[in-house]
């Protein structure tokens, strides 16, 4: 989608440095007018950020026999579902999750960390902030850290019988 115009909105960039021809799109909709009759793959970058008036559009370009290749996370900063990944995930006929190596201890990242001031973002912080490896990288479940803040219990307790 339309959200991050931190490079040239014809090209998806990856954190690589490969560039790939691509179309950037403000509406569900607008996917529709770029499929030709001759279009085979129709792969769509990241999908989370969709709204789920996505899902017929998927399944309209399916049942016309494209082959449909969807990338995105499955799970926000906060290491919890991420938008309509789940929905995604489950119509999905093949499911491939991609781990990349976790910046502290070299497991495998399933998890995106994200830093503000080089520290672990709150819980509560927007979940959508646009950014690169300043703003983000890759962590095992083990290195993930998110800040909470914790209701003290005496608090909690004397408000309880209050």
């Amino acid at each position: 989608p339309d959200i991050d115009n931190r490079y040239d909105p014809l090209f998806i960039n990856s954190h690589s440095g490969f560039k790939f021809h691509a179309v950037s799109i403000r509406q569900t909709d607008d996917i529709l007018k770029y499929i030709e009759e001759d279009t085979n793959v129709v792969a769509i970058d990241e999908i989370q950020f969709f709204h789920e008036d996505i899902i017929p559009t998927i399944e309209k370009i399916a049942k016309q026999g494209k082959r449909i290749i969807l990338a995105g996370l499955d799970l926000d900063f906060k290491g919890e579902p991420f938008g309509i990944m789940p929905q995604i995930m489950c119509i999905a006929e093949y499911v491939d999750k991609l781990h990349a190596i976790c910046v502290k201890c070299g497991a495998p990242a399933t998890r995106t960390q994200r830093l503000i001031n080089s520290q672990p973002a709150h819980y509560n912080d927007p979940i959508i902030k646009v950014g690169a490896s300043e703003a983000y990288e890759p962590r095992c479940r083990d290195c993930h850290k998110i800040i909470r803040t914790e209701v003290e219990p005496e608090v909690f307790l004397s408000e309880m019988t209050a």
